[in-house]
């Protein structure tokens, strides 16, 4: 055999595998929508990477770094092709799957490149309910009521407690004063000269 074989490929094996390609790109079924040309320099590829993340890890239901790096490093071209990713994705996601991926991801980068942002559209509706949903809520970022700071309505939460205590105190006071007013009256009023005389005076005979 021919050592040359084991140093690198030969131009008759590139030769075979664009072919390969090639009938690939005519014969296989392609997701709708991968004939739009995305621009990445327009994208940013760091809003995408948790959902790519997530999403193949739910077709594949485990973690594969190796996947999930192949697509980031084929995102890293300022035009990459998504017709050659499928194909190349097809061989760890099964065809059905691989086609499902490049639809979706490729609706997101497309919205990506529209926005201004370089998000998809999509990404910030679900951020704009989100926080709409918070708001309702009367919870904000950083975890205040109201929309007041966290500080403020704990400076509020202590204030009202102190306020209960102070009238429960001022309540058990007011009761105290009238006890011991109450006490004081009786007592007084045993001790009156005219209580004692009727109480010493004998009836007459």
């Amino acid at each position: 055999m021919d050592a040359g074989f084991f140093r690198g490929t030969s131009t008759d094996q590139d030769n075979r595998f664009a072919n390969k390609q090639k009938k690939l790109l005519k014969s296989m079924k392609f997701a709708e929508g991968l004939d739009v040309k995305v621009d990445m320099k327009k994208v940013r590829l760091d809003t995408m990477k948790p959902w790519i993340s997530k999403r193949i890890t739910e077709i594949l239901g485990f973690e594969d770094d190796v996947v999930i790096e192949f697509v980031f490093n084929s995102l890293e071209e300022q035009h990459p092709d998504p017709k050659v990713l499928q194909i190349n994705l097809t061989g760890f996601l099964n065809g059905k799957n691989s086609r499902l991926f490049l639809g979706e991801l490729w609706e997101l980068l497309a919205s990506a490149q529209a926005n201004g942002a370089g998000i998809p559209q999509v990404f910030l509706d679900e951020k704009k309910e989100e926080i709409r949903r918070r708001e309702e809520e009367g919870i904000v970022e950083d975890g205040s009521k109201d929309g007041r700071p966290k500080e403020e309505e704990e400076s509020s939460r202590r204030s009202r407690s102190r306020s209960k205590d102070r009238k429960k105190s001022e309540h058990k006071d007011h009761k105290k004063k009238e006890k011991k007013r109450h006490y004081r009256s009786r007592r007084s009023r045993s001790r009156s000269p005219r209580s004692r005389h009727s109480r010493n005076k004998s009836p007459k005979r």
